[in-house]
């Protein structure tokens, strides 16, 4: 089952127009489920289906598929993201909800739960728990880079001649296989408008969110938050670890806890697209709970 068992939506929020995909019986438990760093709200395409009684919501968050670029003075940041989010919400009327996320859906999901937690029921993380931190020593790098690089010349958006194309370049830079690629790209690319006679397709993410962030929390930070997560949690990880977020670490902060359960599968980072009723399982009835 596909894109048909979810429909589209927008909401008008302080962030922008901010649409996604949204599917399940109205009345049933809510979920968010927020998206990976340049994916979209396609990414829950494959496991929605096997999520059978929850109400699921799916947005692309700011500067994602077809919801609004932030305006030019605004930063893409997780806590920015865990705002929009909770906008999200708001303008649905839901006024207390569960959270699914992967990737820095799940960073997103876990500052929410962590900066509002009479708001969050419970929680599934995939493939991330927390936010990236940096080294404390190495601020003053980070931030002289973030603020560099707008002076940097800006490169032309890349025009794909047909989607198969950019499902190729999708697939070339790693991680993902070709059916879940296809989901993001066609969701993720516009025709192109540089030239009406040109023809082909590009990305429609905002290119900022390729900048660096300038500012990140430390790893104390990070665990504190964590610790503040006071809803049921489930964590799934896939085996093997990827390299930005290693074994120690990635179990390490999932000791910070204090309702955890974690499952580990064997799959690559995006599990839950190519092996959705494994990760439905590992999500089990979670969300179908008593509410926290």
């Amino acid at each position: 089952m596909g894109v048909s068992a979810l429909r589209e939506f927008v909401v008008d929020t302080d962030f922008g127009r901010l649409a996604g995909l949204r599917g399940g019986p109205a009345g049933a438990p809510r979920v968010l489920a927020l998206h990976g760093w340049l994916d979209n709200a396609a990414s829950f395409v494959p496991l929605q289906p096997h999520l059978p009684g929850i109400e699921l919501v799916a947005p692309d968050l700011p500067g994602h598929g077809a919801s609004a670029h932030l305006p030019a003075a605004a930063e893409y940041t997780v806590v920015n993201a865990a705002r929009a989010m909770f906008a999200v919400a708001d303008a649905l009327g839901w006024d207390r909800f569960a959270l699914l996320g992967h990737s820095l859906g799940a960073a997103v999901a876990s500052v929410m739960a962590a900066a509002a937690p009479e708001r969050i029921e419970r929680l599934v993380a995939i493939e991330a728990l927390g936010a990236l931190a940096e080294d404390i020593d190495r601020s003053a790098l980070r931030l002289h880079r973030a603020f560099s690089e707008p002076r940097a010349t800006r490169r032309s958006l890349r025009v794909f001649p047909d989607i198969a194309t950019a499902v190729e370049t999708r697939v070339a830079s790693g991680g993902i296989e070709v059916a879940a690629a296809r989901l993001l790209v066609e969701r993720g690319v516009a025709p192109a408008r540089f030239d009406e006679s040109q023809g082909g397709y590009t990305w429609r993410s905002d290119p900022r969110l390729t900048r660096p962030t300038a500012i990140r929390m430390s790893e104390d930070q990070v665990r504190d938050l964590l610790t503040a997560i006071e809803c049921p949690t489930r964590v799934v990880y896939a085996n093997p670890a990827q390299p930005y977020f290693p074994e120690a670490l990635r179990r390490a902060r999932f000791a910070c806890l204090r309702h955890g359960e974690l499952v580990v599968l064997d799959g690559g980072h995006h599990l839950h697209m190519e092996q959705p009723e494994a990760v439905a399982a590992a999500i089990g009835g979670h969300f179908a709970g008593p509410r926290h």
